[in-house]
């Protein structure tokens, strides 16, 4: 595959904490197409979320090369890299980050903070799409939400800016299992709907059931990612 046109490409990336250490990323090749959705699994401590990081730019490889959209996150620096996650990086964290002291509508503000879209637009881009996703009460605090709720206002603001990649860290691990799956239904809608690949990270065995193309962090080491896809591929094609 062609990391130029992915949503997602990832070249012989590594990460360690300290020099001489054991790798604790180490991922020779990834490519997500635009749409598409992966699910990785791997126990806690494993690297799953410093992958995300990895990924979204928030931490620096040892070595190789991090595309989104196109473009190599890495190769960019400062306001640049976050203009670029801004406009193509969606992110769903395990215990949401919603701001305290912000409306729910101002939450899903700040994502737009780092985007092209023009500011007297971002009220009303929120406002729809918080509407979109069941929220009537946009100025309440999210303290005054229910879980669920929260959960879709972290799915709002990761959407807002209508991203090409969404990386989702243990989405459902603070949610019960009824509310899990409303927001495992919600997440990948809106993901399709938007047309932005999806990247799910979790240890939960209920998420296996939700996606065709799966893989382990001990099988992207492998280098067989590709194999796992070309598996999903078939398998949907049968389905």
């Amino acid at each position: 595959m062609d990391s130029r046109v992915m949503a997602l490409g990832i070249r012989d990336l590594k990460f360690r904490y300290a020099p001489g250490s054991a790798w604790v990323v180490d991922v020779p090749a990834l490519d997500l197409e635009p749409g598409e959705q992966m699910l990785l699994t791997g126990g806690s401590g494993r690297g799953k979320s410093t992958l995300l990081n990895l990924i979204a730019g928030l931490v620096d490889p040892a070595e190789g090369r991090v595309f989104v959209g196109g473009t190599d996150i890495h190769s960019l620096h400062g306001a640049a890299r976050d203009l670029h996650r801004g406009r193509t990086i969606g992110v769903i964290f395990q215990t949401f980050n919603l701001l305290h002291g912000f409306s729910a509508v101002e939450n899903v503000m700040t994502a737009m903070m780092f985007s092209t879209i023009p500011r007297r637009e971002h009220r009303g881009r929120a406002e729809q799409l918080l509407a979109h996703l069941g929220i009537d009460r946009p100025d309440a605090d999210p303290d005054r939400l229910s879980v669920g709720q929260q959960q879709r206002v972290a799915v709002a603001r990761a959407t807002a800016c209508d991203p090409v990649l969404v990386l989702a860290d243990e989405p459902t691990a603070s949610l019960d299992p009824e509310n899990a799956v409303t927001a495992m239904d919600l997440i990948q809608a809106i993901c399709r709907e938007k047309n932005a690949a999806l990247l799910c990270v979790s240890h939960d065995p209920s998420m296996k059931d939700r996606f065709e193309r799966q893989a382990s962090l001990e099988e992207l080491a492998r280098g067989e990612a590709a194999e796992v896809s070309v598996a999903a591929a078939g398998a949907g094609k049968r389905g």
